[in-house]
């Protein structure tokens, strides 16, 4: 394996010390030799150095000005730039460093002190590199892995989500479009600023995905309960309103196992509370406005409004306009008043997400 030649440039006005530094480095280094700033900047544009030896009293551009400028660029910031004067003061050092340098060496050149410097500062810019590559390597790895355990959670959440479909007797597709809908109205109320004290640290990426388990609770239900063709008796009814903390028990049993995770608090909070009513009249709990927490107000709304709009063995499903019309009616009532505004400036796309899945009559 050829070992790498490291690129060196050796900016300097005077001849003399471009003539030496080129008879100290020129057989250990791929050496450029640069008379200016000026010219400096143009050959940058087609050649980027390994370390830069650079001149600080220059005619045009000085050595100041040529550091400033690399260290304002993101693309040559991390070059190391070595200083070299004929200056033996320490306010000259200083301020060279201040701006970023690595090193400071004297003119004329001592070749063995100049060599070793180099060769100091090159191992570091090697050691640098590859820790740069371990890190993005590493990166990469975390990554990929983040995505294969995001990719099992869904595939668990979805499998679930289904179970309870099935076990409700529904004709399908509940879970998407309520997963639909919440993002619209997640979406609505980011972009609009509305309840921004309680969205701006929202996730996303973990909320839509915890909306899939808002009727997981529905698992401990009887199918005899949950697919009764006919009205339900009061207890019945009784039965089928616990599914809510059925719902909150079974993930906070998950989390007595894998432990506290934000998606399984946000799941938790949407199964618990999206039939909570705005006037404090829902169940389990019997919150009321602002106490029911918002995602809860959000479910309440999507879920009602994709339950309205389907066939279920009790009930034949209702026009969209219908569906419409009863959850306004439901304002300050059942549901957030501010949160129907959102819904109703949303209503058209619920109607796009429903007839995609051939839900309305």
């Amino acid at each position: 394996m050829v070992e790498k030649r490291y690129t060196i440039m050796l900016i300097d006005d005077d001849p003399v010390s471009l003539e030496l530094g080129k008879a100290i480095l020129e057989e250990q280094y791929r050496l450029y030799l640069v008379s200016s700033g000026e010219k400096f900047f143009d050959l940058m544009k087609k050649v980027i150095p390994d370390l830069i030896l650079l001149d600080i009293e220059m005619p045009g551009i000085s050595g100041y000005q040529v550091i400033r400028k690399l260290k304002q660029d993101p693309d040559t910031k991390d070059i190391p730039v070595i200083f070299i004067t004929s200056y033996r003061d320490l306010e000259s050092e200083l301020e060279g460093l201040k701006l970023g340098a690595i090193d400071y060496i004297s003119k004329p050149f001592s070749s063995q002190i100049l060599l070793k410097r180099i060769e100091n500062h090159l191992l570091i810019v090697s050691q640098r590199k590859k820790l740069k590559r371990y890190n993005q390597n590493l990166q990469e790895m975390v990554d990929a892995q983040t995505y294969e355990m995001k990719k099992l959670q869904n595939g668990i959440i979805n499998i679930i989500a289904e179970l309870v479909e099935f076990r409700n007797d529904m004709s399908g597709g509940h879970i998407d479009r309520t997963t639909q809908c919440m993002q619209v109205m997640i979406d609505s109320l980011l972009e609009q600023r509305i309840y921004r004290d309680e969205t701006m640290n929202w996730d996303k990426a973990i909320i839509i995905p915890a909306s899939q388990l808002h009727d997981v609770g529905k698992i401990c239900i009887g199918e005899d309960i949950l697919n009764k063709p006919g009205r339900l008796t009061p207890e019945e009814f009784d039965e089928i309103k616990k599914h809510p903390s059925y719902g909150i028990m079974m993930i906070g049993k998950i989390e007595q196992t894998i432990g506290k995770h934000i998606f399984l608090h946000y799941a938790g909070v949407i199964a618990e509370t999206h039939h909570e009513c705005w006037d404090g009249s829902g169940y389990p709990l019997g919150l009321k406005e602002r106490n029911i927490p918002l995602l809860g107000r959000l479910m309440a709304i999507v879920d009602t409004y994709d339950a309205l709009i389907s066939a279920r063995p009790y009930k034949q499903p209702m026009s969209h306009m219908e569906a419409v019309e009863e959850l306004v009616r439901g304002k300050n009532k059942a549901y957030d008043p501010i949160l129907i505004d959102v819904f109703l400036a949303n209503a058209e796309e619920f109607a796009r997400i429903a007839e995609r899945h051939d839900t309305l009559i």
